[in-house]
């Protein structure tokens, strides 16, 4: 009687075991990290003065995050669901300046609403969101009753909100904001208002049904509406919630600057995506974590304050960030293949 042994399964090794334990924003932590090391190095050889030893340049990069990682927190929800959302950066400034508009005061030569003068700061606060929320709720009508593809839906909506912006200021700047309003944008607020809202999406997307349904409908669509979810009300619901943050972004940075611009937001939408897609959000929908979008962010601010502060062309900035975009898609994708 002939006998063979039996076979046996293969072990993974030390390495593999080992990044199975750690936690899944490991990775792009320590890209993170290499980075600032990086920058830190150069900062010394090209300047010879420390980059991260800076108060003042820290204290920058965080309020630069807090902008593009509420829109991102936004962003990344959109992208799980297979979508897309071009509009946040014509948002943010239609918000910010109907939001200025109502948070002038008596003291403004020419106030766009003299009977609307010195209002509390939660109606304009309320105001910028609620225009935020209006236009991502027609984002999300328009992919999910028209077929509208979303790319083409918030590419529709990113003219039409500028162009709104621009008509309702005629190109002109918003300012005479009350001190109270103003108080939004200043100091450790915007951090803190950008935290709020990470951690309260990072708990919806890991623990609540929203987020589990979400995960479903970009991972596969079709079984998602065959296993009863209600495709179309969530996505209506995830454009609205990305419209309504671009809204809040808004309002902070008018708050920020004490000012309302028709031009604010400009290529904040990519700054948002790219931050999305840094983090480990997939474009082919189903993957996506805030905490990883978060450190998304803190690269894509370490990288644009790290090319200003060695000198690097601000023209050359936009071919290196044009290049990390089109890399970070490249690598998911492969790793989408690889999946398969």
């Amino acid at each position: 009687m002939k006998l063979t042994a039996a076979p046996v399964s293969a072990q993974p090794s030390f390495f593999g075991q080992l990044r199975h334990k750690l936690p899944k924003d490991t990775g792009i932590f320590v890209v993170m990290v290499v980075m600032a090391l990086i920058f830190e190095m150069a900062g010394w050889y090209v300047r010879d003065q420390s980059f991260l030893l800076n108060t003042n340049r820290l204290v920058l990069i965080v309020l630069q995050i807090a902008i593009i990682g509420i829109i991102a927190v936004g962003v990344t929800q959109v992208i799980i669901t297979t979508g897309i959302d071009l509009s946040s950066g014509s948002v943010i400034a239609l918000a910010a300046v109907v939001a200025a508009s109502l948070a002038q005061t008596s003291d403004s030569m020419s106030p766009m609403f003299p009977a609307l003068v010195n209002l509390p700061a939660i109606i304009p606060f309320c105001a910028g969101i609620g225009v935020g929320l209006i236009c991502g709720f027609i984002n999300g009508v328009l992919v999910t009753r028209t077929g509208i593809p979303s790319f083409i839906a918030t590419l529709g909506m990113m003219v039409s909100a500028r162009g709104l912006a621009q008509y309702y200021t005629q190109g002109n700047p918003v300012s005479f904001l009350s001190d109270s309003f103003s108080a939004i944008g200043q100091g450790a607020m915007p951090v803190i208002i950008f935290f709020a809202i990470a951690a309260l999406f990072h708990t919806a997307l890991k623990y609540t049904r929203y987020g589990k349904y979400i995960y479903a409908i970009g991972s596969n669509m079709i079984s998602a509406k065959v296993s009863g979810i209600n495709v179309n009300k969530y996505l209506l619901l995830v454009y609205t919630i990305a419209g309504a943050l671009a809204g809040l972004a808004g309002v902070v940075l008018a708050a920020r600057v004490s000012s309302g611009q028709s031009s604010m937001g400009m290529s904040y939408e990519l700054d948002a995506i790219t931050a999305a897609v840094i983090g480990g959000s997939s474009l082919m929908g189903g993957v996506g974590r805030i905490t990883g979008t978060l450190i998304g962010a803190v690269i894509l601010g370490l990288i644009k304050s790290g090319f200003t502060f060695i000198g690097v062309d601000a023209y050359v900035q936009d071919i290196i960030k044009g290049i990390i975009i089109v890399s970070a898609v490249a690598i998911d994708m492969r790793r989408n293949r690889k999946k398969r």
